[in-house]
């Protein structure tokens, strides 16, 4: 009985919020879900802009921040051009070489140099892609609000392999599990959707094809969307989450013979958004839009600049290219939002024009 007196309480809630609020998070389950059935195209390799510099030395590369911080005004130019051209693996070898040679952690360092948006970008730097993505998600969720935005592209966007990692060296950062902080900071579908790519339950690929389970996924699928009236969500999340990237491709065939419309196109009319067309084009997106809107959105370039450049950033600027005719370093070069010494890290991060 609790649990139905609970039920009826968190349905209150949900029809007590704004109406504003209510089709906000509508957007974002609506994207997740697009983004969860297009997390199952097949894994491909990595297209990184930043790769491992030649006549790499540490020493020397240290030597020269520490000359740079302690010009007067600060040498920007030096610290971005070493930094945004070495993998994270050397810039590791570099700060272990400034500790030596100064005395002084180099991050510490660098956050007392730097500022605004340089400062973003450099110390974004100084940490792996897994910790750069669990301090984006505790950043989001930490405080009054949540940043839902920012949660959505992070956790629906990275890989199971990714997640576990980042899962790993969330634990290892803040001393939580990244489940119950998500759990006690988000409600409703939202959080189910969260949970469902955080929990990493996805099954592994198998070698033998069940087409029985196929078929029922299929008109599970289609039943709980195309057929009824409203979504039942729930059925979705556990599909699309749960299932190895393989069945669901043979699933997502399936739908076909029970559904008029494919499943992007059946997500676009339950949920009333356009569906995107792959990971990169959708980073592609959110980078062309952070430039292109009405006041500027530098997180959310900063962000995706820093987190791909050594994963996809490539093939999102090919993406970029082929959608707006226009390569991404020259968007970067002329958009209002970037200037300076934050202009030229960010397109030293783009790592060439198209």
């Amino acid at each position: 009985m609790g649990g139905i007196w609970a039920e009826g309480r968190r349905r209150r809630k949900e029809w007590e919020e704004p109406q504003s609020a209510v089709t906000i998070k509508m957007a974002m389950v609506s994207e997740f879900l697009t983004q969860l059935s297009l997390n199952t195209a097949v894994v491909d390799p990595t297209y990184p802009t930043l790769l491992p510099a030649r006549d790499f030395d540490p020493n020397t590369d240290a030597a020269r921040i520490e000359t740079a911080i302690k010009t007067k005004g600060v040498d920007e130019h030096t610290i971005i051009d070493i930094l945004t051209k070495r993998v994270y693996s050397q810039r590791k070898e570099i700060a272990f070489a400034y500790e030596k040679r100064a005395k002084k952690d180099m991050t510490i360092a660098l956050k007392g140099a730097l500022s605004g948006s340089v400062e973003a970008v450099i110390l974004g730097l100084m940490k792996s892609t897994a910790q750069y993505d669990a301090t984006l998600i505790k950043g989001s969720i930490k405080g009054l609000g949540t940043d839902e935005e920012t949660l959505i592209e992070i956790v629906c966007s990275r890989s199971k392999a990714e997640l576990v990692e980042i899962k790993k060296v969330y634990k290892e950062m803040f001393k939580k599990e990244l489940e119950k902080d998500v759990a006690g900071d988000t409600s409703g579908n939202f959080a189910k959707l969260l949970l469902a790519l955080v929990q990493v339950k996805r099954e592994d690929p198998s070698s033998i094809v069940d087409y029985q389970k196929i078929d029922d996924d299929a008109r599970a699928l289609y039943e709980a969307g195309v057929k009824r009236h409203g979504t039942d969500v729930a059925c979705w999340i556990s599909i699309l989450s749960e299932r190895s990237v393989p069945h669901l491709q043979k699933v997502f065939q399936k739908y076909k013979s029970y559904s008029p419309y494919d499943m992007q196109e059946s997500i676009r009319k339950e949920v009333k958004v356009d569906c995107l067309e792959n990971k990169q084009l959708y980073f592609a997106s959110r980078l062309n839009d952070a430039m292109k809107c009405k006041g500027a959105k530098e997180k959310i370039l900063s962000r995706i600049m820093v987190s791909r450049c050594e994963v996809d950033l490539k093939k999102i600027r090919n993406e970029f290219m082929l959608q707006y005719g226009q390569s991404l370093h020259k968007t970067i070069a002329v958009s209002e939002h970037t200037k300076d010494d934050y202009q030229r890290a960010l397109l030293s991060l783009c790592g060439g024009d198209d």
